[in-house]
Order: structure tokens, then C-alpha cells, then sequence
């Protein structure tokens, strides 16, 4: 893999080379003698390379050829052991030269040289010629190669610096919206709890009058039905019948507006399309919304939303998109027996051979005819130059086999288009081929014929058509009675499994729209019944079910929530309330809910929150960040992991040796979202960072005005210090409170200068954040000594002695007279 991405940049880097000298040379030109003398070269990047690497050869002649020409070469590689490899056939493109790759497998020098074989072009011969040799150097350690960017570890925003190229990772867009169509997302990680980074009002929402509120659209006028994201900025038009129907571009993780405009007639966007763009001089992608009226496709700049470009007469179909982003309309006339393709870089490529001629240019499917936008704003004339050609590139045509039964299910441009028929008597799937490289385009890849069960027709089962998965490949049939699946291989056409285990009673209403997800081998279905289901693929079992139950019965159908789809990003499922027309006041606590796509375990759910919209706006993801409306105050949210602030401060400042330090500060939530008045009105400390745990319930009361939840904890600080003698170590943690407030005491071990660190490692809501201070420690004073007696005068001395002596003597005298009285 290591090797592939290399050789890929070599080959881009090179190329740009190549494109820069045929510009600067002149093309050849017959000369008298029709001879002419050639200059072979050859060179090798990187030099010196290690063994096993990938070492790319830059081989040609110094002469060019017009557009669509090449010459043939060869290389002669001699190895270290004195053998011979030999690279043959070599075509290179019109600059004179061309990259070819080679792959050493032992140490040592290893002589290349390249050969031109006499050549013909437009009457002259061109002689033959034979390179300078060059002398490539093995290694047998691997050089190195830049080590690439880490993931980011703290809060980060659009744009993506071109060289984070492992950001692509997390930074996917959400290119088009079709109602009741969730998706798999492998592009962008997702939000791992409720935190919400930004919210903004769609329209008025919430309580009215009474128990009543504002309504929401559903059915079926669904709000903030028209919404995508391309390269982190939300779109979104007002509508569907709101006017003007502004279009707004929101920055998908600040919620700043950006730009709002009316897009011709109040038109709303249909799609977008990130076009990576290859040509002589120009290599690079360029965004644009498009807005279909018909057959005319308009291209609006995602960056300003101004007019860029014009297609007249699209060709009816199906629209798909190809791996440079490029789109392809395809359709199937199974009657007749053809299908065709239209190609829209092939289209356009015709002309802007050395740049991004596409922008401000109109073009007519039809004709092939164009013209430029002059500066003015004025249009050219039509160019008719080339047109015929220019139409007939653009189009693929072939035949199928003709009276193919049933309905075109799934198409996979460049591999195969899937069809089936269902009945209550059998099911037929075929397939038709798209990939030239395993046959003929149109060709019948397979047609089978499954004889339905006797009581799809006792019973009088409904059996139809629910989804397909060419990736995952397999389509599925429900069965609404029995509200079972069966499901068949998009591979061979034949049955896989069925019926599965039957479902919950109340889906019957639901699975013919509200469709499954596919996602590693297995399937996500769920519906009016309120449970998820996950389906193994390969044999219909159950993995796991998860119930979003409603304690509280406000949900009129059934004890559980109703649940739709969103989407599945990050190894997660996402799934949300939705309802057909509710009735008002609306049912309280409708969930929104995270589960784990392996194990079905929750990884967060909020009630109340996110209340999905089933004809209008349900959620959607890019760059890592959902965004959603919610029904009950009709705001739109940016969903997804926040920033985050820590204070330090640490007292007294100046203590002595043997005290006790007392470090306190706080951890709070600086999302954009916690800006304006109506949070620092409530919050004026700021809005405290809370646990994951806690997170569900605290973003209620945050955004939503709903009660503070009780026995909030906050988040781990860590208290870290760099001592006098530059010892760095840990010396208390501690959790914050509901309040954002923590404190955390510590004796100091020796006297000197501490630098204090306190830390937030950060959560699945908040990238971490830290802050430091500084505190002295000074020497504890020297102990005093105990004061020495003062000694008494020698008189006094005397007189003490002499008192003593005189009372002793006193006593004697005393006692002897006793004695002789005996």
C-alpha cells in the first residue's frame, strides 16, 4: 500500500513535469532529408531507493508529439548479479515521455539505460538512439518517506490543509438527499454523545397558544427537506414553499452563515458533486451545486454561490457518480434492447484540454455545441468546432438481451446492473455486465427463476421489492403479512435466505419506505414497531434487537417510539422518532438514539432533543458532524465532539516549605454554541463541561431550558507540576462539579519554584484543554533554640547555701533534744 501511494505520487509529480515542457517545445516538423536525429534519456526517482521499494523511471526521446501520439521504448536493466531485466512496449505521451515502474529485489547498483528503436512519424524517420547509462543505487534499508499527520487531537475547522491527506478519513461531505434514503457513511466518524456545537433557529417554532405548537410539515410538507454538505459548509433551502425560498450556506461545525442567495427562479439545490479535474496544466477538485430544471443542469460555486456553469439538454435517466466525482446518466430501454450512458467529464473534456475551461461556459448536450462567458457577463457565440465529436465521446451505447421481466433494482457503474421480478408464483433477478474487462458490455450475466412458497398465494401474501445492496451484495423482499425478509444475491441471482424471523406487528405500515441500511454483512432495519433489528446477511438470523421504548406512553401507537434510519458512520447506527402526521400537542421525549453497529449497544440516547422530520429534514453527517432539525422547536443543531477551556490558579503564591497548595480553576464548554446572549444571560461563568454520562440531559437543560438534571459530575482534571529540581509528576486529580468548579490540594516536597499544570484529556463530547501557573516555595526559617537560664549572683549563692545549712542544723539540734527527753 506503502508502495502504491508512493508510485501514484511520482507519477502525478512527473506528469506535471511533462505537462510544463510541451508547452515550452516546439512539435516536429519534416526536415529535407525526412531523417532526424534523436536524444534518448532516462532517469530514476528516488535515487537511492531500498530494496522492495518502488523506483519510477522517467524514460523517452526529447522530441514531442501532437495530442494522441506516442513513442515506443524499452529499458535495459542491469542487476547487481550481472543479469539482464528487460521492460518492453513502452508508450510514452505526446511531451516525448513517459513513467514506468520497477521494483528491485536485492541490494547493489543496478545500470538502466533506455533504447529508441527506429520510428516513423508523419514522413520523417526518427533514428534510433540508446540513453546515457544511469547508475540506480539499492539499498537494503527502505528510505524514508514523509511520515504523514496524526488524526486531530483538539478541535479543528475547515480548511483542511491539502498535506493532512489522513484527514480524509473524517472529513467526508453528504453530497445528496433523498427523502426516506439513509445512508452509509465511510468517510467521517460521527458524534459519540448528544454534545451539540452550534444551533440557530429554521423558522418559529415550539409552544404557540396553549398546549399547542408551531407546525413542523409533516405530511406532507416536511421542513428542511432540501439540506447537504460539501467540504464542511451545511446547505439548505427554505421551503418547499416558502418565498423567497432563500438558499443558506451555513459552516457546518461554527453554525456561522456564510452566504444566503435565491438560486434562480427559487429553486432549491439537487445535488453536489466535489469534481476532481485532470488535464494537461490543471489537476485539482472543484465543487458545485447543481439545480435541475428539467434537462438544464446550473452550477453554482459552493464557495460564493455564484452562476459558474450551464448544461442544456441532460439526457433523461438516472443520475450516478463516477470515481473522480464526475456524473453519469444512465438508461435502460429493455423494450428495445439498448442501454446508454452519458458521461459528463467525457463531455466536457473536449474542450479545456489545459485548464478548468468548464466554468463559464454553457454547453448544449444536444448540439456539442458551447460558448464562454466574456467578462463583461456577455456571452460568446456558439463554438460548433468539434461538436460531432464532442457528443459522441460523451455517449456509451450497447445492447441487452430484450423482454427482461420486472424492474432495474440497483446499478453499480463499471460492474453490473441488477433487475428483479416478484409475484405471489416466483421471483426472477438477472444481471446484465458493465465491466468490459470481464466481457461484453449489456452481456446476460445471469437469469434465475424462484418458485415462490404456496403460501405467498394461499394466503394471499403481499411480497415486493424493498432494497438492494450491490456492495453488500444482496436484495431484499418484504413480506408484509408475515413481516418477514427474503433475500437473494445480486452476485449469482439466486436465493439466499427466507423468511426471516417475523418482526413486530406495526412495520407492516412502515418497511415498504422507511428502508434498512446495509453495512459490514449485515442488514439495520426498523419502523413504526419502534425496535431495530440486525440481520446477518449471510443467513437472516438476528444479531441483536434494541427497543427505544417509551415509559412514559406518550407514543399513541405502541410502547415503543416509532424509529426511521439516518445513518451509519463510524462503526455506529444512528436512528431517530419520526411519525406520520402527529397529532397535536406533540408526544413528549421522542428519542434519538446512537447504538453500536456490532453489538447493538447504546452509546447514547437523548429524549426530547433531535425529533426527526419523516417527510422533510432528517439527519445528516459531514466532517464528523451531524446536522439536524428538531420538530419541537424547529432550531436547526450541529452535532458532534466540542472545544474546551480549563483555568488554573494556585495559592497562596508565595508559601513556606511544609504548607499545603491549594490549585482550583474550572472546565467549561466554549462550542460555539455557548456564544450569545441566551446562554451567557444563564451561564455568565460559563457553560460547565460535563460528563458523557450526564451529557444527554445536561444538553436539554442547556439549549432546551428544560430542569437542571441532579447529580451532574463534571470532568477529570489532573494536576501535574514541574518542580525546583525540573522533576515533572502528578500530584492530584480531581472531578469537576456541575458547576465547572474543581480544586485539588498538595503539599510540595522541596522548596523552589513549582509550575502547576492542570488537564482536561478531553471525552466523546470535548477535545481536552489545559492551562498552567506558577507558585514559590520558600525555605522554612531555622528552629530557635530554647533560652539559656540567667546565673544567679555569687552572693546570692552564699546567702542560699547558708540559709540551707542553718535550717539543717536547726532540725539536727531539734531531734537530739527529743532523744534525750526519752
Amino acid at each position: 500500500m506503502k508502495n502504491s501511494k508512493d508510485k501514484t505520487s511520482i507519477a502525478i509529480a512527473l506528469f506535471l513535469l511533462f505537462a510544463m515542457a510541451i508547452s515550452l517545445v516546439a512539435l516536429p516538423t519534416a526536415n529535407a532529408q525526412n531523417t532526424q536525429k534523436t536524444y534518448a534519456f532516462i532517469g530514476a526517482l528516488p535515487n537511492p531507493v531500498g530494496v522492495g521499494q518502488t523506483a519510477l523511471f522517467h524514460v523517452g526521446i526529447t522530441q514531442q508529439l501532437p495530442l494522441g501520439f506516442s513513442w515506443t521504448l524499452s529499458v535495459t536493466i542491469i542487476r547487481p548479479d550481472g543479469t539482464t531485466d528487460t521492460i518492453s512496449n513502452i508508450k510514452t505521451d505526446p511531451t516525448g515521455g513517459t513513467g514506468v515502474t520497477y521494483v528491485p529485489n536485492e541490494p547493489g547498483n543496478y545500470t538502466l539505460q533506455a533504447h529508441f528503436p527506429e520510428q516513423t512519424y508523419s514522413g520523417t524517420l526518427y533514428l534510433a538512439s540508446d540513453s546515457a547509462k544511469l547508475t540506480l543505487i539499492v539499498q537494503e534499508n527502505p528510505i524514508l518517506y514523509h511520515p504523514g499527520h496524526p488524526l486531530p487531537t483538539e478541535y479543528w475547522t475547515r480548511p483542511i490543509d491539502a498535506q493532512l491527506r489522513e484527514w480524509n478519513t473524517i472529513a467526508g461531505s453528504w453530497l445528496e438527499t433523498r427523502t426516506r434514503n439513509p445512508q452509509v457513511i465511510t468517510d467521517s466518524d460521527a458524534p459519540e454523545s448528544a454534545h451539540i456545537l452550534w444551533t440557530k433557529p429554521y423558522t418559529i417554532g415550539g409552544l404557540a397558544t396553549g398546549e399547542k405548537s408551531f407546525e413542523m410539515g409533516d405530511a406532507y410538507e416536511g421542513k428542511w427537506s432540501s439540506r447537504m454538505i460539501l467540504a464542511g459548509r451545511l446547505y439548505y433551502t427554505l421551503g418547499p414553499y416558502e418565498r423567497p425560498a432563500w438558499t443558506y450556506c451555513v459552516d457546518v461545525r461554527t453554525g456561522e452563515n456564510l452566504w444566503t442567495k435565491v438560486l434562480l427562479d427559487n429553486r432549491s439545490i439537487s445535488f453536489g458533486q466535489i469534481l476532481y479535474w485532470q488535464s494537461y496544466n490543471m489537476y485539482g477538485a472543484f465543487e458545485y451545486l447543481w439545480v435541475t430544471v428539467g434537462n438544464t443542469y446550473y452550477a453554482f460555486d459552493g464557495f460564493t454561490g455564484d452562476h459558474k456553469a450551464t448544461i442544456y439538454n441532460v439526457p433523461s435517466g438516472t443520475r450516478t457518480a463516477g470515481l473522480n466525482g464526475e456524473f453519469y446518466i444512465y438508461s435502460i430501454n429493455s423494450t428495445a434492447g439498448t442501454m446508454s450512458i452519458w458521461n459528463q467529464s467525457a463531455f466536457i473534456s473536449m474542450e479545456g484540454s489545459w485548464g478548468s475551461a468548464f466554468e463559464n461556459r454553457e454547453y448544449n448536450v444536444s448540439t456539442g455545441y458551447y460558448r464562454t462567458r466574456n467578462t463583461d457577463g456577455s456571452w460568446s457565440s456558439w463554438v460548433t468546432t468539434g461538436s460531432t465529436d464532442r457528443v459522441q465521446r460523451a455517449w456509451i451505447n450497447f445492447t441487452i438481451p430484450t423482454a427482461l421481466p420486472g424492474s432495474i433494482r440497483a446499478v453499480k457503474l463499471w460492474d453490473k446492473v441488477f433487475g428483479l421480478h416478484v409475484n405471489n408464483t416466483h421471483v426472477i433477478t438477472w444481471g446484465l455486465n458493465l465491466n468490459a474487462s470481464k466481457g461484453t458490455l449489456g452481456q446476460l450475466l445471469f437469469k434465475e427463476t424462484w418458485n415462490a412458497p404456496a403460501e405467498w398465494t394461499t394466503g394471499n401474501l403481499t411480497a415486493t421489492f424493498c432494497t438492494a445492496d450491490l456492495n453488500e451484495k444482496v436484495a431484499v423482499l418484504w413480506i408484509k403479512e408475515n413481516i418477514c425478509h427474503y433475500c437473494f444475491s445480486t452476485e449469482t441471482g439466486k436465493y439466499m435466505w427466507g423468511p426471516s424471523e417475523s418482526e413486530y406487528y406495526l412495520n407492516m405500515y412502515t418497511r415498504g419506505v422507511e428502508l434498512p441500511l446495509f453495512y459490514d454483512g449485515k442488514m439495520y432495519a426498523t419502523g413504526a414497531g419502534g425496535i431495530v433489528y440486525c440481520y446477518d446477511l449471510k443467513n437472516g438470523t438476528w444479531l441483536w434487537t434494541y427497543e427505544a421504548d417509551d415509559p412514559y406512553q406518550e407514543f399513541l401507537f405502541g410502547n415503543n417510539w416509532w424509529l426511521m434510519n439516518m445513518f451509519i458512520a463510524g462503526g455506529k447506527v444512528y436512528v431517530g422518532h419520526i411519525e406520520h402526521s402527529p397529532n397535536v400537542p406533540l408526544p413528549r421525549g421522542g428519542p434519538f438514539i446512537c447504538l453500536n453497529a456490532t453489538t447493538g449497544e447504546v452509546i447514547w440516547r437523548v429524549n426530547g432533543l433531535f425529533r426527526q422530520n419523516g417527510w422533510g429534514g432528517q439527519a445528516i453527517l459531514g466532517d464528523s458532524v451531524m446536522a439536524t432539525m428538531d420538530t419541537y422547536d424547529l432550531r436547526l443543531y450541529g452535532v458532534g465532539k466540542g472545544p474546551s477551556a480549563t483555568t488554573v490558579t494556585a495559592g497562596p503564591k508565595v508559601s513556606v516549605h511544609g504548607s499545603s497548595v491549594l490549585v482550583e480553576g474550572m472546565v467549561t464548554d466554549i462550542s460555539p454554541g455557548t456564544e450569545g446572549y441566551a446562554r451567557t444571560a444563564r451561564f455568565p461563568n460559563g457553560v460547565p463541561a460535563v460528563s458523557d454520562e450526564n451529557m444527554s440531559d445536561w444538553m436539554l437543560y442547556v439549549y432546551k431550558q428544560f430542569e437542571r438534571p441532579a447529580d451532574v459530575i463534571g470532568v477529570e482534571v489532573v494536576v501535574e507540576v514541574l518542580d525546583p529540581n525540573n522533576n515533572y509528576y502528578e500530584v492530584g486529580r480531581t472531578t469537576s462539579d456541575s458547576n465547572g468548579f474543581y480544586s485539588c490540594a498538595f503539599t510540595p516536597e522541596v522548596p523552589g519554584k513549582y509550575t502547576i499544570y492542570a488537564s482536561f484529556a478531553g471525552s466523546k463530547s470535548y477535545y481536552g484543554s489545559s492551562a498552567e501557573t506558577a507558585i514559590n516555595v520558600d525555605s522554612a526559617p531555622a528552629a530557635t533554640p530554647p533560652p539559656t537560664p540567667t546565673p544567679a549572683p555569687m552572693t546570692d549563692t552564699y546567702i542560699t547555701g547558708f540559709g540551707i545549712g542553718i535550717i539543717i542544723a536547726i532540725v539536727i539540734g531539734f531531734a537530739l533534744l527529743l532523744l534525750r527527753k526519752r
